[in-house]
């Protein structure tokens, strides 16, 4: 977990969840997700996921990335120009 906590941008954990900007920031715009043994990349504009996660995870998933979309675009291009992501409020 150590080594997680180094490479990537931690944006929020809400019990099993991580999401996560990783510091080689590729377009499109996307963020990655742990839940358990499980990872996805979500993109942010399209919610495209490449990777495996339940789809009742996969749905609080969404519900948060829609809630925090301007926030999760505004992290994006504070990475691309050298400045540190902030957190984002987890799902209630």
């Amino acid at each position: 977990m150590l080594h997680f906590r180094k490479l990537f941008r931690l944006l929020f954990r809400y019990v099993k969840f991580f999401a996560t900007f990783v510091p080689n920031y590729h377009n499109p715009p996307h963020f990655h997700i742990r839940y358990g043994d499980y990872q996805a990349i979500i993109t942010i504009h399209k919610g495209i996921v490449k990777g495996e996660i339940p789809s009742n995870a996969l749905k609080q998933v969404f519900l948060w990335m829609e809630l925090h979309k301007q926030e999760l675009v505004d992290n994006w291009n504070r990475l691309q120009n050298g400045e540190e992501a902030q957190k984002i409020e987890p799902l209630k």
